[in-house]
Protein backbone atom coordinates (compact mmCIF):
# COMPACT_ATOMS: atom_id res chain seq x y z
CA UNK A 1 0.00 0.00 0.00
CA UNK A 2 1.41 3.55 -0.88
CA UNK A 3 1.84 5.65 1.99
CA UNK A 4 3.55 8.71 2.96
CA UNK A 5 7.56 8.19 3.74
CA UNK A 6 7.01 10.87 6.54
CA UNK A 7 4.43 8.54 8.12
CA UNK A 8 7.05 5.67 8.56
CA UNK A 9 8.28 4.24 12.01
CA UNK A 10 11.37 6.50 11.10
CA UNK A 11 14.11 8.99 12.44
CA UNK A 12 13.66 12.52 11.58
CA UNK A 13 16.75 12.80 10.42
CA UNK A 14 16.34 9.69 8.54
CA UNK A 15 12.75 10.77 6.96
CA UNK A 16 14.20 14.40 6.24
CA UNK A 17 17.38 12.74 4.44
CA UNK A 18 14.68 10.67 1.83
CA UNK A 19 12.61 13.65 1.46
CA UNK A 20 15.81 15.82 0.40
CA UNK A 21 16.31 13.24 -2.25
CA UNK A 22 13.18 13.53 -3.41
CA UNK A 23 11.29 10.08 -1.89
CA UNK A 24 8.37 11.50 -0.53
CA UNK A 25 5.96 8.04 -0.66
CA UNK A 26 6.39 4.83 -0.63
CA UNK A 27 6.33 4.03 -3.97
CA UNK A 28 9.16 6.36 -4.62
CA UNK A 29 11.21 3.58 -3.49
CA UNK A 30 10.50 0.46 -4.87
CA UNK A 31 13.35 -1.61 -7.08
CA UNK A 32 16.08 0.03 -5.31
CA UNK A 33 18.63 -1.41 -3.06
CA UNK A 34 19.94 -1.10 0.40
CA UNK A 35 23.27 -0.01 -1.20
CA UNK A 36 21.51 2.23 -3.82
CA UNK A 37 19.65 4.00 -0.98
CA UNK A 38 22.45 4.58 0.82
CA UNK A 39 24.29 6.25 -1.72
CA UNK A 40 21.59 8.38 -3.12
CA UNK A 41 20.30 9.61 0.44
CA UNK A 42 23.76 9.56 2.55
CA UNK A 43 22.33 7.08 4.96
CA UNK A 44 23.73 4.13 6.04
CA UNK A 45 23.39 0.94 4.76
CA UNK A 46 21.73 -0.60 7.87
CA UNK A 47 19.21 2.68 8.19
CA UNK A 48 18.37 1.86 4.48
CA UNK A 49 17.26 -2.02 4.96
CA UNK A 50 15.27 -0.74 7.44
CA UNK A 51 13.53 1.61 5.13
CA UNK A 52 12.76 -0.73 2.47
CA UNK A 53 11.71 -3.82 4.71
CA UNK A 54 9.44 -1.25 5.64
CA UNK A 55 8.39 -0.92 2.29
CA UNK A 56 8.14 -4.38 1.66
CA UNK A 57 4.43 -5.04 0.74
CA UNK A 58 4.45 -7.84 2.91
CA UNK A 59 5.86 -5.90 6.05
CA UNK A 60 4.29 -2.83 5.29
CA UNK A 61 0.68 -2.05 7.39
CA UNK A 62 -2.33 -1.23 5.75
CA UNK A 63 -2.88 0.97 7.79
CA UNK A 64 -1.51 3.48 9.85
CA UNK A 65 -2.28 4.61 14.05
CA UNK A 66 -3.81 7.70 15.43
CA UNK A 67 -0.96 8.92 17.41
CA UNK A 68 1.37 8.10 13.91
CA UNK A 69 -1.28 10.94 11.87
CA UNK A 70 -0.93 13.25 14.75
CA UNK A 71 2.75 13.30 14.57
CA UNK A 72 2.76 13.41 10.94
CA UNK A 73 0.50 16.71 11.06
CA UNK A 74 2.65 18.37 13.83
CA UNK A 75 5.87 17.43 11.99
CA UNK A 76 4.28 19.64 8.83
CA UNK A 77 4.58 23.09 9.51
CA UNK A 78 2.04 25.17 7.71
CA UNK A 79 2.85 28.15 4.96
CA UNK A 80 2.47 31.63 7.15
CA UNK A 81 0.18 33.70 5.01
CA UNK A 82 1.44 36.76 6.83
CA UNK A 83 -1.80 37.94 8.37
CA UNK A 84 -1.59 36.45 12.32
CA UNK A 85 -5.21 36.39 12.53
CA UNK A 86 -5.90 34.33 9.49
CA UNK A 87 -2.73 32.03 10.57
CA UNK A 88 -4.27 31.66 13.95
CA UNK A 89 -7.49 30.77 12.77
CA UNK A 90 -5.83 28.64 10.40
CA UNK A 91 -4.12 26.73 13.13
CA UNK A 92 -0.61 27.85 11.99
CA UNK A 93 -1.27 28.91 8.30
CA UNK A 94 -2.12 27.21 5.00
CA UNK A 95 -1.43 23.76 6.09
CA UNK A 96 0.27 20.92 3.85
CA UNK A 97 -0.88 17.80 3.31
CA UNK A 98 -4.32 19.21 2.08
CA UNK A 99 -5.82 21.23 -0.60
CA UNK A 100 -7.39 24.90 0.63
CA UNK A 101 -9.85 26.74 -2.23
CA UNK A 102 -9.56 30.43 -2.29
CA UNK A 103 -12.66 32.29 -3.36
CA UNK A 104 -13.70 35.99 -4.10
CA UNK A 105 -15.01 38.58 -6.31
CA UNK A 106 -12.13 40.24 -8.86
CA UNK A 107 -9.89 42.57 -6.60
CA UNK A 108 -10.48 40.79 -3.13
CA UNK A 109 -6.61 39.86 -3.06
CA UNK A 110 -6.94 36.02 -4.07
CA UNK A 111 -4.02 36.72 -6.26
CA UNK A 112 -2.16 38.50 -4.01
CA UNK A 113 -2.83 36.03 -1.24
CA UNK A 114 -0.64 33.29 -3.41
CA UNK A 115 1.72 35.49 -4.46
CA UNK A 116 2.49 35.87 -0.64
CA UNK A 117 2.74 32.54 0.00
CA UNK A 118 4.49 31.45 -3.25
CA UNK A 119 8.40 30.42 -2.01
CA UNK A 120 9.57 27.68 -3.08
CA UNK A 121 6.27 27.21 -5.34
CA UNK A 122 5.33 25.93 -8.39
CA UNK A 123 2.17 29.06 -9.30
CA UNK A 124 0.23 27.36 -12.66
CA UNK A 125 -1.00 30.91 -13.76
CA UNK A 126 -4.69 30.27 -15.93
CA UNK A 127 -5.36 34.10 -15.97
CA UNK A 128 -2.26 35.52 -16.86
CA UNK A 129 -2.87 37.24 -13.22
CA UNK A 130 1.03 36.67 -12.40
CA UNK A 131 3.03 40.23 -12.40
CA UNK A 132 6.80 39.60 -11.46
CA UNK A 133 7.10 43.09 -10.76
CA UNK A 134 4.62 42.85 -7.97
CA UNK A 135 6.09 39.38 -7.11
CA UNK A 136 9.56 41.19 -6.29
CA UNK A 137 7.89 43.86 -4.49
CA UNK A 138 6.81 41.49 -1.64
CA UNK A 139 9.30 39.26 -1.59
CA UNK A 140 11.47 42.10 -0.61
CA UNK A 141 8.59 43.41 2.23
CA UNK A 142 9.61 39.90 3.47
CA UNK A 143 13.36 39.74 3.20
CA UNK A 144 12.97 43.06 5.05
CA UNK A 145 10.47 41.54 8.11
CA UNK A 146 12.35 38.42 8.70
CA UNK A 147 15.92 40.52 8.55
CA UNK A 148 13.70 42.85 11.70
CA UNK A 149 12.82 39.23 13.39
CA UNK A 150 16.36 37.84 13.35
CA UNK A 151 17.57 38.52 16.84
CA UNK A 152 20.32 35.56 17.36
CA UNK A 153 23.95 34.78 15.29
CA UNK A 154 22.24 31.48 13.33
CA UNK A 155 19.40 33.66 11.91
CA UNK A 156 21.13 36.64 11.06
CA UNK A 157 23.77 34.22 9.15
CA UNK A 158 20.82 32.35 7.64
CA UNK A 159 19.76 35.58 6.08
CA UNK A 160 22.21 36.45 4.17
CA UNK A 161 21.44 33.75 1.36
CA UNK A 162 17.64 34.25 2.29
CA UNK A 163 17.78 37.10 -0.42
CA UNK A 164 15.17 38.40 -3.11
CA UNK A 165 16.84 36.50 -5.91
CA UNK A 166 16.51 33.30 -3.24
CA UNK A 167 12.95 33.61 -3.42
CA UNK A 168 12.62 34.16 -7.55
CA UNK A 169 15.19 31.21 -7.79
CA UNK A 170 12.94 29.04 -5.41
CA UNK A 171 9.22 29.83 -7.94
CA UNK A 172 8.45 27.85 -11.04
CA UNK A 173 5.78 29.97 -13.34
CA UNK A 174 3.78 27.52 -16.12
CA UNK A 175 1.57 29.50 -18.23
CA UNK A 176 -1.96 27.32 -18.77
CA UNK A 177 -4.16 28.95 -21.78
CA UNK A 178 -7.00 26.16 -21.30
CA UNK A 179 -8.74 23.51 -19.54
CA UNK A 180 -6.41 21.19 -21.61
CA UNK A 181 -3.21 22.57 -20.94
CA UNK A 182 -4.13 22.69 -17.03
CA UNK A 183 -5.06 19.28 -17.00
CA UNK A 184 -1.78 18.04 -18.63
CA UNK A 185 0.32 19.85 -16.26
CA UNK A 186 -1.71 18.50 -13.44
CA UNK A 187 -0.96 15.07 -14.21
CA UNK A 188 2.68 16.09 -14.73
CA UNK A 189 2.87 16.87 -11.10
CA UNK A 190 4.16 13.85 -9.53
CA UNK A 191 6.83 13.57 -11.70
CA UNK A 192 7.90 18.15 -11.13
CA UNK A 193 7.90 17.31 -7.40
CA UNK A 194 10.25 14.36 -7.76
CA UNK A 195 13.02 16.58 -9.73
CA UNK A 196 12.06 19.18 -7.71
CA UNK A 197 11.99 17.64 -3.69
CA UNK A 198 12.28 21.13 -1.66
CA UNK A 199 8.59 22.55 -3.41
CA UNK A 200 5.74 22.89 -0.66
CA UNK A 201 3.04 24.68 -2.12
CA UNK A 202 1.20 24.00 -5.93
CA UNK A 203 -0.77 26.94 -7.02
CA UNK A 204 -3.68 27.31 -9.29
CA UNK A 205 -4.52 30.96 -10.14
CA UNK A 206 -7.55 29.92 -11.07
CA UNK A 207 -8.99 26.80 -11.19
CA UNK A 208 -12.17 28.20 -12.91
CA UNK A 209 -11.04 30.29 -15.14
CA UNK A 210 -10.51 27.33 -18.12
CA UNK A 211 -13.74 25.49 -17.33
CA UNK A 212 -16.17 28.47 -17.50
CA UNK A 213 -15.15 30.19 -21.30
CA UNK A 214 -16.36 27.99 -24.27
CA UNK A 215 -17.30 24.85 -21.88
CA UNK A 216 -20.70 23.96 -22.43
CA UNK A 217 -20.42 20.27 -21.87
CA UNK A 218 -21.67 20.85 -17.75
CA UNK A 219 -21.71 16.97 -17.22
CA UNK A 220 -18.08 16.64 -18.80
CA UNK A 221 -16.61 19.29 -17.07
CA UNK A 222 -17.75 18.21 -13.54
CA UNK A 223 -16.37 14.93 -14.33
CA UNK A 224 -13.00 16.36 -15.64
CA UNK A 225 -13.38 18.78 -12.71
CA UNK A 226 -13.66 16.01 -9.91
CA UNK A 227 -11.33 14.70 -11.16
CA UNK A 228 -8.33 17.14 -11.16
CA UNK A 229 -9.57 17.15 -7.55
CA UNK A 230 -8.75 13.55 -7.05
CA UNK A 231 -5.59 14.11 -8.52
CA UNK A 232 -4.53 16.94 -6.08
CA UNK A 233 -6.07 15.66 -2.81
CA UNK A 234 -3.90 12.21 -3.45
CA UNK A 235 -0.90 14.30 -4.61
CA UNK A 236 -1.11 16.59 -1.48
CA UNK A 237 -1.43 13.79 0.89
CA UNK A 238 0.93 11.56 -0.88
CA UNK A 239 4.07 14.00 -1.22
CA UNK A 240 3.09 16.55 2.02
CA UNK A 241 2.75 19.43 -0.26
CA UNK A 242 0.19 22.35 -0.07
CA UNK A 243 -2.45 22.81 -2.92
CA UNK A 244 -3.67 26.42 -3.02
CA UNK A 245 -6.33 27.29 -5.74
CA UNK A 246 -8.44 30.12 -6.45
CA UNK A 247 -12.02 30.20 -7.70
CA UNK A 248 -14.51 32.90 -8.59
CA UNK A 249 -17.70 33.90 -7.72
CA UNK A 250 -20.84 33.59 -9.65
CA UNK A 251 -24.72 34.76 -9.67
CA UNK A 252 -27.45 32.07 -7.85
CA UNK A 253 -31.05 33.45 -7.94
CA UNK A 254 -32.55 31.99 -4.97
CA UNK A 255 -36.38 32.67 -4.61
CA UNK A 256 -36.26 35.89 -5.90
CA UNK A 257 -33.02 37.18 -4.68
CA UNK A 258 -29.96 36.97 -6.12
CA UNK A 259 -26.90 35.37 -4.05
CA UNK A 260 -22.68 35.68 -4.74
CA UNK A 261 -21.66 32.05 -4.54
CA UNK A 262 -18.38 30.31 -5.24
CA UNK A 263 -18.27 29.15 -8.60
CA UNK A 264 -18.00 25.45 -10.92
CA UNK A 265 -21.44 24.20 -8.59
CA UNK A 266 -22.28 22.30 -5.34
CA UNK A 267 -20.47 19.24 -6.39
CA UNK A 268 -17.52 21.20 -6.74
CA UNK A 269 -18.01 22.90 -3.05
CA UNK A 270 -16.63 19.28 -1.83
CA UNK A 271 -14.11 19.29 -3.75
CA UNK A 272 -11.44 21.18 -2.07
CA UNK A 273 -10.12 19.89 2.17
CA UNK A 274 -10.65 23.79 2.97
CA UNK A 275 -12.58 26.50 1.54
CA UNK A 276 -11.83 30.42 2.42
CA UNK A 277 -14.44 33.04 0.99
CA UNK A 278 -12.54 36.60 0.67
CA UNK A 279 -15.23 39.02 0.34
CA UNK A 280 -16.22 42.96 0.94
CA UNK A 281 -17.90 43.09 4.05
CA UNK A 282 -18.84 47.28 4.14
CA UNK A 283 -15.18 48.83 3.15
CA UNK A 284 -13.75 46.38 4.95
CA UNK A 285 -11.53 42.74 3.32
CA UNK A 286 -12.78 39.75 5.62
CA UNK A 287 -11.64 36.05 5.20
CA UNK A 288 -13.74 33.51 6.01
CA UNK A 289 -13.23 29.51 6.90
CA UNK A 290 -15.90 28.25 5.39
CA UNK A 291 -15.40 24.49 4.71
CA UNK A 292 -13.14 22.49 7.39
CA UNK A 293 -12.77 19.64 9.19
CA UNK A 294 -10.10 20.68 11.23
CA UNK A 295 -10.67 24.39 11.90
CA UNK A 296 -13.52 26.42 12.80
CA UNK A 297 -15.82 28.35 11.05
CA UNK A 298 -13.79 31.68 11.37
CA UNK A 299 -13.86 35.07 10.23
CA UNK A 300 -11.12 37.59 10.49
CA UNK A 301 -10.06 41.12 8.54
CA UNK A 302 -7.27 41.68 6.49
CA UNK A 303 -5.95 44.40 3.62
CA UNK A 304 -3.86 44.42 1.07
CA UNK A 305 -0.95 47.17 1.03
CA UNK A 306 2.44 47.21 -1.00
CA UNK A 307 3.95 44.51 1.44
CA UNK A 308 1.35 42.44 0.53
CA UNK A 309 -1.22 40.11 2.71
CA UNK A 310 -1.31 41.96 6.03
CA UNK A 311 -3.28 41.99 9.30
CA UNK A 312 -5.96 44.82 9.45
CA UNK A 313 -5.18 45.57 12.73
CA UNK A 314 -1.78 46.42 11.91
CA UNK A 315 -3.21 49.41 9.68
CA UNK A 316 -5.78 50.26 12.90
CA UNK A 317 -2.25 50.53 14.88
CA UNK A 318 -0.08 52.72 12.92
CA UNK A 319 -3.43 54.99 12.16
CA UNK A 320 -3.50 55.58 15.95
CA UNK A 321 0.32 56.20 16.02
CA UNK A 322 0.37 58.88 13.43
CA UNK A 323 -2.88 60.81 14.91
CA UNK A 324 -1.04 60.56 18.04
CA UNK A 325 2.05 61.94 16.83
CA UNK A 326 -0.27 63.99 15.08
CA UNK A 327 -1.86 65.50 18.13
CA UNK A 328 1.27 65.47 20.66
CA UNK A 329 2.86 68.23 17.65
CA UNK A 330 -0.29 70.23 17.75
CA UNK A 331 -0.41 71.07 21.22
CA UNK A 332 3.24 71.41 21.14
Amino acid sequence: MQRPVSSLPLSSAVISKLNRRGFQCTSDLEHLTASQLSTDTGITEEDASEVLDLVDPQHCPVSITALELLQREAELKPIVTFSSELDQALGGGIPLGKTTELCGVPGIGKTQLCLQLAVDCLFMDTEGTFFLQRFREMAAAVVRHCSMLADDQEQQEAMKTFTVEHILSNLFVVRCDDSVELLSQISLLPSFLSDHPKVRLIIIDSIAFPFRLHFEDLPLRTRLLLGAAHQLVTLATSRSVSVVMTNQMTTRVQRDASLLVPALGENWGHAANIRILLQWTGYKRTATIMKSSSHMTTTVQYRINTDGFRDFSEENKRAKVETEQSESSYKL
